[in-house]
C-alpha cells in the first residue's frame, strides 16, 4: 500500500500489481511477465529461498526484495548484482561469513598442487586401488551435487558443492579435504537455516524509505502501524521487538499529529488523527459488545477457561468485581452508559490483575476519521485478515486481496466495517472449535509434540482452510490447552494441527506451532521438520506457502 499507492503514484511510476499466495503462483506470475519487465519488487516473499535458482531469470533482471521472513537465503545476501535486499540496518541477520560458505576454490587447488608436486609417488603410477577410490568418490560427489541442487531449490538444508577441476580430480587428498569442507558448509547452513522467524515488518521498512525520501504522510504511518500490529496479533515477533518498534513509530506519530490549538494550521475536525494509547487487550470490543469480546478474545477466554462451567462462573465474578451489570456489557459498546465507559479501562485492568491477567492493557495506536469513526490498529488487522482469507465462493484470491487493500483507505470504510463483521464471525468460530477440541480431548500428546486434527464436517471448518487463519487458530488452541492442562510436560510441547483443504482431492493443510512459553523467541523449526518427515515417509506433500511451517 505504501509503495504502490503512495510512493509510485507520487513519482508517476507505472507498475503492475500481482498478488500471489505461494511459490507456484509466484513462479507462474514471473514467467508471464518476465519479457515485459526488468525490475521486480517482491514484498513479503522471496527472501528465504534462492530466487535465481527458482525463477531462472535473465541476467538483466533485477529483484528488490522486502520480506520479513527469516533467515534470508545466503545466495540472496551475497548476490549484489541481481538481488537487492531492503532490510533495516539494525536487523541482525546472523548470516554466516562468506568464506565459510563460498570458499575460493582456486586457492585450495593451488595449495593441493604444491603438496602433490612433492609427493613421493608420481600421479602416473597410481595404483589400481587409488583409481577405484577416485571413481567411487566422483560418483558420491555427483550424487551429493544432485541432492544439494534439489534441496537448495526447496529452500531446505543444503550443501554447496564446487566443481572438481582436471588438475586436482585425481588426488585422493583433494577429495578428502573437499568432503570435509562440504560437511563443514552443510553444518553451518543447517545451523543458520533450521529455525524460521520474522524480522522487522515490511510496512515499517517501506515507511522508513518514504521518510528518508521526505515523502512520508500520515496515511503511510498508519499502514506501517497496521503492519507491525499484524505481526504482534499473529505472534510473529517477540514482545520486546513489538515494544521497541512501537517506540519508533510513536515518535513519528507525535511528529505527524502534534498541533497546538493556537496554530493557524491546526487539524481539521474531519481529518485523519493517529494517537498512541494503552488500551484493553480485547478484540474488536469497541465495535462489539464487551461480553462478546471477553468471550472471544484468546487472552481472556484461555485464562477464564470459558469452555467450562467453572470458567463461565469466573467470568461472571470478574464482571461483578469490575462493577458492570450484564445488561450493559451485553449491548453494543457504543450504547453503554457514558458513566461506565469513563474509567472502564482502569477498572477492568484493576480487576484483571486480581484474576491473574497482568497484561490486560497493551501499547497500541488508534486512528480517528473525524468524530464518528475510530479504530484500533488490531481492529484493522482482524478486518483485513478476514477479508484476505474470506471463504466466499464468488471471490478469488486476487479479489480478496484487492478488497483487503481497499479497506485500508479512509474512503472505503464500508469495506472495513464488512471486514469487522467477518472477523467477529471468525473469532466466534475459533472459540467454538477450541472448546470442542478441549472438551472432546482432540489435542493428543504424540511424544515430542501435541497433535490435533480437525475432521471434515466440523462447523465453520471452511473458515480455517487457509494458512493464516489456521495458524491463528492453532496458536489460540495451544494457548488454551496450556492453560487447561495439568501436565507440566505438555505445557512445553509444540503443536501440529491439520485441517481439511480439499475433500475431492483428499488433501489437508498442516501447520506447526512452537511451544508456548514466556521466554519464547518465536523461532519455528517445523518448516525443516516437515520437509524431513515428507522425505522419510515418501508422502505426497506440497510446501507452497511462504511460511515454511
Amino acid at each position: 500500500k505504501i509503495l504502490s499507492q503512495a510512493l509510485f503514484q507520487c513519482d508517476h511510476v507505472q507498475y503492475t500489481l500481482i498478488p500471489v499466495s505461494g511459490w507456484q503462483e509466484l513462479e507462474t506470475a514471473f514467467l508471464e511477465h518476465k519479457e515485459q519487465f526488468h525490475y521486480f519488487i517482491l514484498i513479503n516473499c522471496g527472501a528465504n529461498v534462492d530466487l535465481l535458482d527458482i525463477l531462472q531469470p535473465d541476467e538483466d533482471a533485477i529483484f528488490f526484495v522486502c520480506d520479513t521472513h527469516r533467515p534470508v537465503n545466503v545466495v540472496n545476501v551475497y548476490n549484489d548484482t541481481q538481488i537487492k535486499l531492503l532490510i533495516k540496518q539494525d536487523d541482525d541477520l546472523e548470516v554466516p561469513a562468506y568464506d565459510d560458505i563460498f570458499r575460493d576454490e582456486e586457492e585450495d587447488e593451488e595449495h593441493l598442487e604444491d603438496e602433490s608436486d612433492n609427493a613421493s609417488e608420481p600421479s602416473a603410477k597410481r595404483t589400481r586401488l587409488e583409481e577405484e577410490i577416485v571413481a567411487q568418490t566422483m560418483k558420491r560427489r555427483q550424487r551429493r551435487e544432485w541432492e544439494a541442487r534439489s534441496l537448495w531449490a526447496g529452500g531446505s538444508r543444503s550443501e554447496h558443492v564446487f566443481p572438481v577441476s582436471e588438475k586436482t580430480s585425481g588426488y585422493p587428498l583433494y577429495h578428502a579435504v573437499n568432503c570435509i569442507l562440504c560437511r563443514y558448509r552443510r553444518d553451518i547452513l543447517f545451523d543458520y537455516e533450521q529455525y524460521e522467524y520474522h524480522g522487522t515488518s515490511s510496512a515499517m521498512v517501506m515507511f522508513d524509505l518514504a521518510w528518508m525520501m521526505s515523502k512520508d504522510l500520515n496515511d503511510m504511518l498508519w499502514w506501517a502501524i497496521v503492519g507491525l500490529t499484524d505481526q504482534w496479533v499473529q505472534d510473529k515477533i517477540t514482545q520486546m521487538k513489538y515494544v521497541t518498534d512501537v517506540g519508533i513509530l510513536q515518535r513519528h506519530v507525535s511528529r505527524h499529529n502534534h498541533r497546538n490549538e493556537d496554530e493557524e494550521n491546526s487539524l481539521s475536525v474531519d481529518c485523519t488523527r493517529i494517537s498512541f494509547e494503552y488500551d484493553l487487550r480485547l478484540a474488536l470490543y469497541q465495535h462489539w459488545s464487551l461480553h462478546d469480546s471477553l468471550c472471544n478474545t484468546c487472552y481472556t477466554a484461555a485464562r477464564f477457561k470459558l469452555w467450562s462451567v467453572h470458567g463461565q462462573k469466573r467470568l461472571q465474578e470478574f464482571l461483578a468485581d469490575v462493577g458492570l451489570p450484564l445488561k450493559q456489557v451485553k449491548q453494543k459498546f457504543q450504547s453503554m452508559d457514558v458513566s461506565l465507559k469513563e474509567n472502564l479501562r482502569e477498572m477492568i485492568e484493576e480487576s484483571a490483575n486480581k484474576f491473574g491477567m497482568k497484561d490486560m492493557r497493551v501499547q497500541t495506536f488508534s486512528i480517528h476519521f473525524g468524530f464518528k469513526h475510530k479504530f484500533l490498529a488490531s481492529d484493522v488487522v482482524f478486518a483485513t485478515m478476514s477479508l484476505m482469507e474470506s471463504p466466499e465462493k464468488d471471490g478469488s484470491g486476487t479479489d480478496n486481496f484487492i478488497q483487503a487493500l481497499d479497506s485500508l483507505s479512509r474512503y472505503n470504510l464500508d469495506k472495513l466495517y464488512h471486514g469487522l463483521e467477518l472477523a467477529k464471525k471468525q473469532l466466534r468460530a475459533t472459540q467454538q472449535i477450541i472448546a470442542s477440541c478441549l472438551c472432546t480431548n482432540l489435542v493428543i500428546s504424540q511424544g515430542p509434540f501435541l497433535y490435533c486434527s480437525l475432521m471434515e464436517g466440523t462447523p465453520d471448518i471452511v473458515l480455517f482452510s487457509k494458512p493464516a487463519s489456521l495458524s491463528l487458530l492453532s496458536r489460540h488452541l495451544l494457548k488454551s490447552f496450556v492453560c487447561s492442562t495439568k501436565n507440566r510436560r505438555c505445557k512445553l510441547l509444540p503443536l501440529v494441527m491439520a485441517a481439511p483443504l480439499s475433500v475431492e482431492q483428499g488433501t489437508v493443510t498442516v501447520v506447526g506451532i512452537p511451544p508456548e512459553t514466556d521466554s519464547s523467541d518465536r523461532k519455528n523449526f517445523f518448516g525443516r521438520a516437515f520437509e524431513k518427515a515428507a522425505e522419510g515417509t515418501n508422502s505426497r506433500t506440497l510446501h507452497n506457502h511462504f511460511d515454511l511451517s
